[in-house]
């Protein structure tokens, strides 16, 4: 079992770049990658992809790269058609003003546009700076995920013990309670009656109560989805979506046990139950 939440930075800082890589993951129905990258790292996303999905099946991950080059290779290029409009507005303006000058190449420079500069990026360089660190990362990541979801599995189970304990106390009383619906029925119709009681007729009445009240099957089902539950959160790596079903079912049958039982040991024992899968049911909303 794996926690959905986790954290991982790992920093890298050499004589020509530094850079960090922010792995942060969250709670989410589904496996959800938001890159938070420079520009120029934006090729770089399907890989970074490709290294996440293997480990994380759900929930998600915000991606964060902060990248300094400090020897980052250019190509300074000059505008053509900027240097000919700024000489002509030049020339146009001298004319106007009725002077002869002529603009110096410094003039021109500092005029916006003349100089383009060519940043030249490498995705391959790119990559190899930022593969270990962000793989290194990934591991830490995911050694937090089994880490905390290692103490989510040990809390879930152990509310499931209380739930089966309380259900033990439900069991013993339900047996007491199909006793008591058929004495009671039997002595009202003896009072009533007297000798003239139909055994037959006490038996089909005393069957529609027994479906009504009796909570036989409540229990077995309920007993059935705690095992299931027990053996998928040790069987499966990503337990999340069918524990949280299972959750739903055992819901259900608890609910059907307090609405048909009236004891007072039975009521208690339900809350019990209740109180103990709500919180089974909020860990499962970070499970994996």
């Amino acid at each position: 079992m794996k926690s959905m939440t986790s954290y991982a930075c790992q920093e890298q800082r050499e004589e020509l770049y530094s850079l960090s890589v922010e792995l942060r993951g969250c709670n989410n129905r589904f496996l959800e990658i938001n890159f938070f990258l420079p520009p120029y790292f934006s090729p770089l996303e399907q890989r970074i992809r490709e290294l996440i999905t293997p480990v994380c099946a759900r929930g998600r991950i915000d991606v964060t790269v902060h990248y300094r080059d400090k020897n980052s290779p250019f190509n300074v290029m000059v505008n053509h058609q900027a240097v000919t409009a700024y000489t002509e507005a030049f020339n146009s303006l001298a004319g106007i003003l009725h002077i002869d000058e002529k603009p110096d190449i410094k003039t021109l420079m500092s005029f916006e546009g003349v100089l383009e500069i060519e940043w030249l990026r490498d995705e391959e360089r790119y990559w190899e700076r930022i593969e270990g660190p962000l793989k290194t990362a990934l591991d830490i990541f995911s050694a937090e995920r089994a880490r905390e979801g290692r103490h989510t599995q040990e809390h879930i189970l152990s509310q499931i013990d209380v739930i089966e304990t309380s259900l033990q106390q439900v069991a013993l009383h339900a047996e007491e309670l199909e006793t008591t619906i058929k004495e009671n029925l039997h002595s009202r119709f003896l009072e009533l009656l007297g000798d003239r009681i139909d055994e037959n007729r006490i038996l089909a009445e005393t069957a529609v109560l027994l479906m009504k009240y009796t909570i036989s099957e409540e229990i077995s089902r309920l007993r059935s989805h705690l095992s299931e539950f027990r053996a998928e959160a040790g069987r499966s790596p990503s337990p999340g979506k069918k524990l949280d079903f299972l959750s739903q079912e055992m819901n259900r049958e608890i609910n059907t046990i307090g609405s048909k039982a009236s004891q007072i040991e039975v009521s208690r024992a339900v809350v019990d139950m209740k109180n103990a899968l709500e919180n089974v049911r909020e860990e499962l909303r970070n499970v994996e």
